[in-house]
């Protein structure tokens, strides 16, 4: 008999399989699947299989290895704040104070 993983710990918490949290999942799935895709294109055009067999296992070595990095690291939503975070500007600069006049609802422009 197959060996049964229990996936879903509740209906309000995340799903968490094998120590990989949420979107985890997906990104080594989708990982797996470009690795399998990569595989056959050299494969297919005549590299060595002694030398494709060593790069897509350390491939999927290194990828496995960051996912469950970023997975433990940032756990469920902390990737996507993040990414969040960088994109958000140090400061602003304003020239003039007209964007606050008018905010304030002073004079109009």
């Amino acid at each position: 008999m197959g060996s049964v993983y229990t996936i879903n710990r509740g209906v309000s918490k995340p799903i968490v399989f094998k120590g990989l949290k949420a979107q985890y999942i997906a990104y080594l799935a989708i990982g797996l699947v470009l690795l399998l895709i990569l595989f056959a294109i050299l494969y297919i055009c005549g590299v060595g299989l002694m030398l494709v067999l060593p790069l897509i296992l350390g491939l999927g070595a290194g990828l496995f290895f960051m996912v469950f990095r970023l997975s433990h690291r940032f756990g469920e939503h902390g990737l996507k704040k993040y990414w969040a975070r960088r994109s958000v500007p140090r400061t602003l600069k304003f020239r003039n104070r007209g964007l606050f006049i008018r905010l304030k609802g002073g004079a109009r422009w």
